[in-house]
């Protein structure tokens, strides 16, 4: 007996001591996580933070149909080099084929009663002038020149307005040519083709917020930097910039300044910060980069700062430096 009282005495106070390890490693806190890269800072003194994206060189081309049709060939594939005027998909064609078919073979006869009516006129031409050769008016009578002149006239508007006729079918059948070549879909100009968004068997509409390809000058890139509109008086044009991508913020790329788009829009390009307000409207502003040592990809977000000068004021206050290590909103 006593044996056992003992023992439930270590057993009781094993108990409450892991009790208590248990509660000490609960509230224990984790560390939290170093990040996979330092966060990217600024290397001006003083610095105006945007957000930029990188796009081919002259924009990016959204590729849509001329008109609301069945796909039935795709041509290219994402990554193919395209150059101006190349194929890169075809919409469903039979019904304008068989209306070329039907303005084709209206031409022949038209053709042939041309020729029959040409035919016809020079025969009346001949007449006319032997008739009219005849000096002895006892041989020639007076009606018969004049029916032979108005036989000749009214065959002269007969081929006039076949000639019309004619005319007029072969426009009918080059209006059904060029719309026949607008459903195969070409090249604006040369590049990449960044993007596929369609399949042979499906239908292309018209308006669609996705494109159905987007192609791009790959060999060249610039960054589409989004100022905030409380920010955008503090650019000035030229001043130096660099940018960084998201995974190697230490890392920079220099910047050359293009060129200021004149109007504020509303902020489409989103980073996914928590404290990013996506209410706001921004100041785009162009920049030209020369490809680094590491690979940078078109539609790729990057953070961009832009030197402040110290002499740039706000309505005669002078302005606070931006602190070094400011993310863009």
């Amino acid at each position: 007996m006593i044996v056992m009282k003992r023992m439930s005495v270590w057993l009781a106070l094993a108990g409450v001591g892991f009790a208590a390890w248990v509660l000490m490693g609960a509230n224990k806190k984790d560390p939290m996580p170093l990040p996979l890269s330092a966060p990217p800072r600024s290397p001006y003194q003083q610095t105006v933070a945007a957000s930029g994206i990188i796009e081919a060189v002259n924009e990016n081309v959204r590729i849509a149909p001329p008109t609301a049709g069945l796909i039935t060939k795709v041509l290219v594939k994402a990554g193919d080099q395209a150059i101006d005027q190349a194929p890169l998909f075809q919409l469903d064609d039979r019904e304008l084929r068989a209306q070329l078919l039907t303005r084709e073979a209206a031409i022949p006869p038209l053709q042939a009663q041309i020729d029959e009516q040409t035919y016809k006129i020079g025969d009346l031409e001949t007449q006319l002038r032997r008739l009219q050769s005849v000096h002895d008016e006892r041989a020639v009578s007076e009606d018969d020149l004049k029916r032979t002149w108005y036989a000749l006239e009214m065959a002269k508007r007969g081929a006039q307005r076949f000639q019309a006729n004619l005319k007029q079918a072969m426009a009918q059948r080059d209006e059904v040519t060029i719309l026949l070549e607008r459903l195969t879909v070409r090249a604006p100009r040369s590049g990449t083709i960044l993007q596929v968004n369609i399949r042979a068997g499906e239908y292309a509409t018209l308006g669609s917020s996705e494109p159905l390809m987007l192609l791009g000058e790959t060999e060249q890139l610039q960054i589409r930097a989004d100022v905030d509109e409380v920010n955008a008086p503090l650019v000035a044009p030229q001043a130096p910039a660099v940018a960084s991508i998201k995974s190697l913020g230490s890392e920079k790329i220099p910047l050359t300044f293009v060129r200021i788009e004149p109007y504020v829009i509303p902020k489409k390009s989103l980073t996914g910060e928590n404290t990013e307000r996506v209410d706001t409207r921004v100041l785009q502003i162009i920049y030209r980069f020369t490809r680094p040592s590491f690979p940078v990809y078109a539609g790729q977000q990057v953070d961009v700062f832009i030197e402040r000068k110290p002499s740039n004021t706000t309505g005669g206050t002078p302005s606070s430096p931006t602190t070094p290590t400011e993310r863009p909103s």
